[in-house]
């Protein structure tokens, strides 16, 4: 016969990850753009074909890579960043089998470039708010207002401990109606091609979809509509230029309205980008929960805005390693939109968007109970848990209360035996089998068991000091990014073709519409460590 009458099983959540696999793409030249005196990655440079008008830009290590077929064509390639000097190289210096490394040296202001100074109609110097003021009323001026189209490099990912996790990538159009329309409402999307990326690791837990019900994956202090899923939309949406008539996001808002009055804004020392001046202004304002802190480059010829970088921190929170990071800012990180555009024919284009937020995935507490069985033979409860159990803890009675009917249990003595613990009553063996007798009745009719006996386990412990039931969380980065190859100033070349769907994720069910040059377009896929 067996000695239990009922019991209850808590089962964990397995969580399944793929190891990652490295593969060697003999297709592809490798480089990593480094600054020349400090030896830190270039982040997010330019990095051109000359004669193609294609490119791509640098990872957050600096890295890139091109098609080794343009190394056979001898073209030349061109790399820019804003405060560094334009560098000019041949593919064919590059080589084919390792990691190239490039230095770029910082950009030098000549004397009479720091004198020219932007002035208001009396001839007074213009003030950082000023400046500002004027680069957002001259948008509808500086960017495409008719119908242009996008090709680049999309990609989604998150890191987990400094590397790429669930790497997804992308080849798309972005068939744009212009600037005085609405971007969600009328530009169109072709899905030129896209993979799961499976030489990175595929981990379960960061691909959970947002939920801020139970919140097993959420993002503090914040919430992030999902578009169905379509992380590009996301994206797009957090382009404060192109949105600046609309609600982009907190606390840029609607740029148009309320931007300025939102932040304060300060003058810092101009930088060069390729022949031009740009005015660099930060920005910031510290509220009671959050830290805002930012940067805009404007130019100084006709104020069109060049970059644009926004980060939003949470002042309650430091990071786990409590290091500042580039801002010299050591709080948690909750979004960062960085945006950039390059000008040609004295039209602003989008050159590369980048938004990333943290959110936090629940995980199965180290330290549960599995089992508990009311036991005939001992006349006590048997506690069974997945670890073995500080006897510290264990032996407390004050950890443990038992109720049936609503009526605490008194409890005689506990006996542990390490990852069992046996619990006995002061009730008397007639009392003990009738509650159990009551117990597999209500055990076989389902649900009424647990309004009858209540078991609660606080402060309890396991030998490696992990507390019964702790929920714990997993901090991941979550990256969204579109980094443009081309740009056709009239329009796309493809007409009359299906467009990717803006409320569907999107690598599911999606059409995919691939030109002639199709060849002419890569992903920049990165290295596969940040800090390798």
């Amino acid at each position: 016969m067996k000695n239990y009458i009922w019991f209850i099983r808590l089962y964990g959540i397995f969580l399944l990850w793929s190891c990652p696999v490295w593969s060697q793409k003999k297709d592809f030249i490798e480089g990593r753009l480094l600054d020349s005196q400090t030896n830190e990655p270039v982040v997010f440079a330019t990095i051109r074909i000359k004669t193609k008008a294609l490119g791509v830009i640098s990872n957050m290590d600096g890295s890139f890579r091109i098609p080794t077929k343009f190394k056979e064509i001898g073209d030349m390639l061109e790399m820019s960043s804003m405060g560094y000097q334009t560098k000019e190289i041949s593919i064919d210096t590059l080589e084919q089998d390792k990691l190239n490394l490039i230095f770029l040296d910082p950009g030098v202001i000549g004397l009479k470039e720091t004198i020219v100074e932007g002035k208001d109609k009396s001839g007074r110097r213009l003030g950082a708010k000023q400046i500002v003021r004027r680069a957002i009323h001259s948008i509808p001026s500086n960017y495409p207002r008719r119908l242009h189209a996008v090709i680049g490099y999309y990609r989604d990912y998150q890191l987990k401990k400094a590397r790429y996790v669930n790497l997804n990538e992308a080849i798309l159009e972005v068939v744009d109606s212009g600037f005085e329309q609405n971007d969600y409402a009328t530009s169109k999307v072709r899905l030129y091609d896209y993979q799961s990326n499976d030489d990175f690791e595929r981990d379960s837990m960061g691909s959970f979809k947002y939920d801020y019900k139970n919140y097993t994956k959420y993002i503090d202090k914040a919430y992030l509509f999902n578009y169905g899923g379509n992380e590009f939309s996301i994206l797009r949406i957090h382009d404060a230029i192109r949105n600046h008539a609309i609600n982009s996001y907190d606390f840029v808002n609607v740029m148009d309205r309320d931007f300025i009055s939102n932040h304060i804004f300060k003058k810092e020392d101009e930088i060069r980008l390729e022949d031009e001046m740009l005015y660099k202004i930060s920005f910031g304002k510290n509220l009671v929960k959050y830290r805002i802190t930012g940067t805009i480059y404007i130019a100084k010829k006709d104020f069109a805005i060049h970059k644009m970088e926004y980060s939003l921190y949470d002042k309650s929170r430091t990071t786990e390693n409590k290091e500042k990071d580039k801002h010299g800012i050591n709080n948690e990180i909750i979004f960062e939109v960085i945006t950039e555009y390059k000008r040609i024919y004295n039209i602003m284009y989008l050159n590369y968007i980048s938004f990333s937020n943290n959110f936090k995935v629940i995980k199965p507490p180290k330290f549960i109970l599995k089992e508990a069985v009311a036991n005939k033979n001992c006349e006590c409860f048997l506690l069974t848990f997945n670890n073995e159990v500080d006897t510290l803890y264990a032996k407390e009675k004050k950890y443990y209360n038992f109720k049936f009917y609503g009526k605490k249990i008194q409890i005689e003595k506990i006996s542990i035996d390490k990852d069992i613990v046996l619990v006995y009553t002061d009730m008397d063996r007639s009392e003990f089998l009738n509650m159990t007798y009551e117990l597999n009745a209500a055990n076989r009719k389902g649900p009424q068991l647990f309004n009858m006996l209540s078991i609660e386990l606080k402060g309890l412990r396991d030998v490696e000091n992990n507390l019964l039931n702790d929920t714990q969380y997993e901090t991941y980065r979550q990256f969204r990014e579109f980094f443009v190859q081309e740009i056709k100033s009239d329009g796309s070349v493809l007409k009359d073709t299906l467009f990717m769907k803006k409320d569907i994720p999107i690598f599911k069910d999606q059409a995919i519409v691939k030109p002639d040059n199709f060849d002419d377009y890569w992903m920049n896929t990165p290295l596969q460590n940040v800090k390798n």
